[in-house]
């Protein structure tokens, strides 16, 4: 009996395909209680009557984050939970991106503990009046995947910081991660429940939620998923030292759009993917992509924004202008500086104090004038070092005060106690200066916010002395490692680790003329204007439709086991080859031709013993001796090697140096290519590729007899690639009237003749057996490379040309199922050997009574 919670890895093991041009069948879409299962029989079950049901003419966005964008209470003498939107959260702001006629479900946490008995009536009660599926973890799991493994092992690191301190718990702890599996798991059920159609859109947000994509593919193939990413990225000597480094960005790569705040943290992603996985992106019109198993993952790097429109309205409320007046009055005559930020080690809050210190320690003529009011926000979690960060803050400040301050004056004013937001606004439109100075930070919207305040209204003009003519003015200082500072052009930037830098900018911002403070502003109120939180996210849905749409006209598989799973996207035609198939067409063939690239393909690419093994010489020798074939290897390797390795093959086809030497047999002589006898080419391109040798560390040169090959297989995988690249364009300058090609392969870069090629090899045997009157009623041909995938076009394309007749059966066999010219592929080269070694019992039995009668047990019996 085998139980349920085994059904999922029995999913995965079998061979999974789905057609992505097939319509999905619709999922139960209830709300339930933790304990309560969907129905698992999608055809009967009755969507449109459940409580999660969309009306048939909505489109349905999913926005799924850590937390529900709700405030909630519950009333001690009732015992009843209220609820709230909190309209200053991201998550509810960003529905004004959406078109107008698509319905917004919310799936995410709570942050109170709801009792278990109450779960089902708060789960109705939040659907039905806020469209939020709430994810109920328990109080232990909540603490092990949200406080110990996000905010003390995922969001140091993503900061940069390493676990290096043993005494403080920091290093890595496995169950702690499997709480993060666990949690993840959980979310990902709660969005199957939204789910209404193939249709949907499920936009997942930040670091908490990364595996997400990967159980939501697991269960609907076709849904749409994007993923934006609000924290930095690391870079890849960073984020490699996370021991489930792979199984993340795995997960990732399961999505169908991937956002970051800034092109640093984009690159330093895509350097991880390029390093820990192998995987080449590159940029179509704009678009980044990085190919993943024939599908296409976008990248999008866009910056979030402020919704103008509510920090409008909330400066306008009597509270919000009765407080400026209040702030002007207090500090009137001082030149005011503001920090807000949160209480954790990485705003950079002490190096914010030490500048100003140094301030007034450079700058006697300020003292008295300058005050920095620094908001300091509750801390988000019990994340190691905040109390330290705290007190180190509270005593610089201290010290700043004592030195510098007198009774009347206060050089430092910290508020570490929950503010309204609407005071945090007041704040705004009063200050001449806002200061954001984190050593490093994801999505910041402080300096965006502030902008729009300084724009201020009319009641707050007259507050700050000014009318309408005049023009309005705002002063930013922004860290360098904030990502929002690339889009801030007239922001002081500084290093926030040298206090001499922060110094200087807070001289440079009180020494302004008010020319350029209008400047400034215009220049920032320009772009957060028109790149506002509604933007961002119309801007990151559009670029999801679009991703989506070029999928679809794949056909996927599935494979792979736990968080390694993945989707294939393949040509609509491609599918595996098995043994049975090709064994039942080879009995029918009356001549038969195949080739066989060789490394990747007859033998494994990471042996380091390259030549074939006593087996493979056996089932080659036992294909070539039957009458009925012709069969060749297709290699780039050299003709003196193939030669050694093959002497004992007496009736085997060579082709090496991908065609530019042929030989039928063993006792034929060699056929050169005679286009590609002239290689005086030589001289130029080896000095070239010699100087790429020497600043490319662990890069060699190739001689071949027809060509030249630089090698970058041993190289940093970025560097190689960048310097390849170079070298391409380098020769196909210096080489534009040679009669050679220049063509980069996998981790090499090949020049050769032209006119050879394996695609035209092929097209050359095909047509010597045709003249000869030896038509080949079946074609097959074996290879894993990008050269290989000239023969797949050539044998293909034989059976359309009217100068042949007509071949009725064509294997085009691609090894591993990837983006391919192939119609077929095969797992890997023991599954080659396999197919091969299946069918010797047809060739070795042609001459027998019994040939017509061998039987596809008698083929597996061999194999087995």
């Amino acid at each position: 009996m085998v139980l349920n919670s085994y059904q999922n890895l029995l999913d995965i093991c079998r061979e999974d395909v789905f057609d992505l041009q097939q319509p999905l069948r619709s999922l139960p879409c209830a709300v339930t209680s933790p304990s309560a299962r969907s129905n698992p029989d999608w055809e009967g079950s009755n969507a449109s009557s459940s409580v999660g049901s969309a009306p048939p003419c909505l489109k349905r966005k999913i926005v799924v984050a850590n937390f529900l964008p709700l405030n909630c209470t519950k009333d001690k003498a009732t015992r009843e939970w209220s609820f709230a939107v909190d309209d200053n959260q991201l998550l509810v702001q960003l529905k004004d991106g959406f078109p107008t006629d698509n319905e917004v479900v919310y799936v995410g946490s709570l942050n109170v503990q709801i009792d278990p008995s109450e779960q089902d009536q708060v789960s109705q009660k939040l659907f039905k009046e806020y469209r939020c599926i709430p994810t109920f973890l328990a109080a232990d799991l909540q603490q092990e995947f949200y406080h110990n493994f996000c905010k003390q092992h995922l969001w140091p690191l993503f900061h940069y910081m390493l676990p290096v301190c043993h005494d403080k718990g920091e290093l890595f702890d496995r169950s702690l991660f499997q709480a993060y599996v666990r949690a993840n798991k959980i979310f990902a059920d709660k969005v199957m429940e939204a789910v209404s159609s193939d249709n949907d859109c499920v936009w997942i947000h930040d670091y908490h939620l990364m595996l997400v994509p990967t159980f939501l593919r697991k269960k609907l193939h076709r849904i749409k998923v994007g993923f934006f990413l609000h924290s930095p990225f690391p870079s890849s000597e960073i984020y490699r030292t996370l021991p489930v480094r792979d199984e993340i960005l795995k997960s990732l790569l399961n999505a169908d759009l991937i956002g970051f705040q800034t092109f640093d943290y984009a690159r330093h992603f895509l350097s991880c993917c390029s390093r820990l996985l192998g995987l080449n992106y590159e940029s179509k019109r704009g678009h980044i992509g990085i190919e993943y198993f024939g599908r296409t993952v976008s990248l999008k790097i866009l910056a979030a924004g402020v919704h103008v429109g509510r920090l409008e309205s909330l400066l306008k409320l009597p509270t919000t202008i009765s407080k400026v007046q209040e702030i002007k009055n207090i500090y009137r005559g001082k030149l005011v500086i503001l920090g807000v930020d949160d209480m954790d080690i990485f705003k950079g809050i002490s190096l914010k104090l030490l500048g100003l210190e140094l301030l007034l320690e450079r700058t006697p003529k300020l003292r008295g004038k300058v005050v920095l009011v620094q908001i300091i926000n509750p801390a988000r979690s019990t994340g190691r070092d905040v109390e330290e960060a705290k007190n180190e803050a509270v005593s610089v400040a201290q010290r700043i005060n004592d030195k510098y301050g007198s009774a009347n004056y206060k050089p430092v004013v910290l508020i570490d106690y929950l503010i309204p937001f609407y005071e945090k606004i007041a704040f705004y439109a009063a200050s001449d200066c806002c200061i954001v100075n984190a050593v490093r930070d994801g999505m910041n919207l402080i300096p965006y916010e502030y902008t729009v305040c300084r724009q201020g209204n009319e009641e707050i003009d007259k507050l700050r002395g000014a009318d309408k003519s005049s023009l309005h003015t705002s002063t930013l200082i922004v860290s360098e490692f904030v990502g929002c500072s690339p889009s801030l052009s007239g922001a002081f930037r500084v290093n926030p680790w040298s206090v001499e830098d922060v110094a200087d900018a807070l001289y440079g911002a009180t020494d302004l003329t008010q020319y350029e403070k209008i400047q400034r502003h215009e220049k920032h109120y320009r772009y957060v204007k028109s790149h506002d939180v509604a933007y961002w996210a119309r801007s990151f849905d559009q670029d999801l439709e679009r991703t989506c749409k070029e999928q679809y006209s794949r056909r996927c598989w599935t494979t792979g086991f736990g968080l390694n799973f993945r989707v294939i996207a393949l040509s609509p035609g491609f599918r595996r080859l098995s043994l049975e198939h090709f064994a039942s067409s080879y009995k029918k063939a009356n001549k038969r031709v195949i080739f066989l690239d060789y490394d990747g393909t007859l033998v494994p690419q990471s042996s380091l013993n390259k030549a074939p093994s006593a087996e493979l010489i056996s089932i080659l020798n036992s294909l070539c001796n039957d009458t009925m074939n012709t069969v060749f290897i297709v290699s780039g390797r050299g003709r003196n090697s193939l030669s050694e390795w093959f002497d004992s093959c007496e009736n085997l086809g060579i082709a090496a140096e991908h065609g530019y030497f042929i030989r039928w047999n063993k006792a034929d002589e060699w056929e050169i290519n005679s286009s590609g006898q002239c290689s005086e080419w030589k001289l130029i391109a080896e000095p070239i590729m010699h100087v790429y040798t020497e600043t490319t560390d662990g890069s060699f040169i190739e001689r071949k007899e027809s060509a030249l090959v630089w090698n970058y297989h041993n190289t940093d995988q970025d560097f190689g690639s960048c310097q390849a690249k170079e070298l391409v364009g380098h020769l196909e300058r210096v080489l534009a009237n040679e009669p050679v090609v220049v063509k980069r392969g996998h981790q090499i870069v090949e020049v050769k003749p032209q006119g050879v090629s394996k695609g035209i090899v092929v097209d050359k045997i095909i047509q010597t057996l045709v003249n000869n009157g030896e038509v080949p009623d079946l074609l097959m041909c074996v290879g894993n490379d990008r050269s290989d995938e000239d023969m797949f076009e050539s044998i293909n394309l034989a059976t359309s040309l009217s100068e042949h007749p007509a071949i009725p059966e064509v294997f085009a066999c691609s090894v591993g199922p990837k983006a391919s010219k192939a119609n077929y592929y095969v797992d890997g080269c023991s599954e080659v050997i396999r197919l091969l070694k299946g069918v010797t019992v047809v060739s070795s039995q042609k001459n027998t009574a019994s040939h017509s009668l061998v039987s596809s047990k008698d083929i597996l019996e061999v194999v087995s």
